[in-house]
């Protein structure tokens, strides 16, 4: 049983890179929270004479997503019936999880993780608590607009007083993520001439200098003037970084420009916000090379 859950769960792993190879999105830092649901099988020689008892699992999850690596709390309760002796075992097991996305800018991506907490278990006269750890490898389905599903396979071993035991575990998540970036606004239509402005940062660096205020009350200016009821803002980095990395501080620079032009009265429904990482130079240079150019946040009137 358990080899065949194995086996399922590695060909997904192998199908999920040729899935998402044309299905890209921007992955923005955030929290999210999620419902689960699925089987447990466990492994425990005491229980009925019989190894493995087939089960249900479910719980909630709650985490923080920076983009490749997240960080969870999870609690999953499990409960499996031993055949043959008739009574239930019960599992109540809060967990945090490390887990890391192998493909963060797919809308479809692999991901493993290790997890550690304790696992509170009942069967019939015995009551106690135990230390458990768990490995889980799993595939995920992203959209922009922050819901997701993940389908992954857990081995957790409890490290019960007088003799361990382990749950196999199949869960499917349903989930949201928070603080996700609105979809970006239609194209102006034809003939209506677009304005542009260039804000641009210090190294490693999201906070608006004397000019980029200067450079952004401009644009907010000819914004009003022009009765320009949308704004496109575009964040980007140079290449001294990793792609997450870069992805994310793009990120934050966009979000910092768009505070700034709703302090100078531009309505925040009007104003889009795109991170581009280190994809789109406007100068182009070797990966690692810190370029002030490459620093920016490129804000469109249209």
């Amino acid at each position: 049983m358990r080899k065949g859950f194995g086996t399922a769960v590695a060909a997904c792993l192998i199908a999920a890179p040729l899935a998402a190879a044309n299905a890209q999105m921007t992955p923005v830092p955030g929290f999210y929270v999620g419902a689960m649901g699925g089987v447990n099988f466990m492994s425990f020689s005491t229980l009925g004479g019989t190894d493995e008892k087939m089960g249900v699992a479910f719980g909630g999850v709650a985490g923080y997503d920076f983009v490749g690596f997240r960080a969870e709390l999870e609690f999953v309760y499990r409960q499996n019936h031993a055949r043959g002796v008739g009574k239930n075992f019960h599992q109540y097991t809060p967990m945090v999880n490390v887990l890391y996305d192998f493909m963060p800018n797919s809308t479809v991506t692999p991901y493993v993780g290790l997890g550690a907490g304790i696992n509170f278990w009942n069967y019939a006269w015995v009551s106690t608590e135990d230390i458990a750890v768990q490995a889980i490898a799993g595939v995920g389905v992203r959209s922009q607009g922050g819901l997701f599903a993940n389908l992954d396979f857990r081995a957790m071993n409890t490290f019960a007083k007088g003799k361990d035991f382990q749950n196999y575990t199949v869960l499917v998540t349903l989930g949201f993520k928070f603080g996700q970036p609105a979809p970006a606004a239609a194209p102006p239509p034809p003939g209506a001439p677009a304005a542009s402005y260039i804000v641009f940062f210090d190294f490693d660096r999201a906070n608006l200098t004397a000019q980029a205020i200067t450079t952004i009350q401009q644009a907010a200016a000819a914004a009003k003037s022009g009765n320009r009821t949308r704004i496109g803002v575009t964040g980007h980095a140079d290449r001294s970084g990793t792609d997450a990395y870069n992805m994310a501080l793009s990120l934050r620079r966009a979000n910092a420009v768009k505070d700034q032009l709703v302090r100078e009265g531009i309505p925040a429904g009007g104003i889009t916000i795109v991170g581009r990482g280190e994809s789109q130079p406007l100068v182009p240079t070797a990966d690692g090379v810190r370029e002030p150019q490459n620093r920016r946040v490129e804000i469109v009137l249209q």
